[in-house]
């Protein structure tokens, strides 16, 4: 009888943090309100294209929330909204007229012209 070993590998998050973002997160847990550990991405249906990126902040961990863990506070990912959202990058941007998460996502078909939603 032979011993057989199982060795597991770190996957890759579901979604790549810009360093941006990563201090975009940091900020927010600085000034989150009592209880938040962390800040979740989610895609809820709504706009004209079916799907939107919504981040708020979440005081208790969920079992199929995908947790990505950075140096300023911890991104959890709805589990209902991880495919939608494999292989994205998820940025901060500023301008002198708006400052937002942006994604730059792989799995988007197509987005309305606003581009406040999008398709898969």
């Amino acid at each position: 009888m032979t011993d057989v070993q199982t060795k597991t590998r770190a996957r890759p998050a579901a979604v790549i943090l810009t360093p941006t973002s990563q201090a975009r997160i940091a900020e927010l847990m600085r000034q989150a309100p009592e209880g938040a550990i962390g800040v979740k991405l989610s895609t809820p249906k709504r706009g004209c294209s079916g799907l939107a990126y919504s981040v708020d902040y979440v005081s208790e961990e969920t079992t199929f929330d995908e947790k990505i863990e950075t140096p300023g506070g911890v991104l959890y990912i709805d589990g209902a909204s991880v495919l939608y959202l494999i292989g994205s990058t998820m940025d901060w941007v500023e301008d002198d007229f708006t400052a937002g998460f942006v994604f730059n996502n792989p799995n988007a078909k197509g987005s309305c012209g606003c581009g406040e939603s999008f398709t898969v």
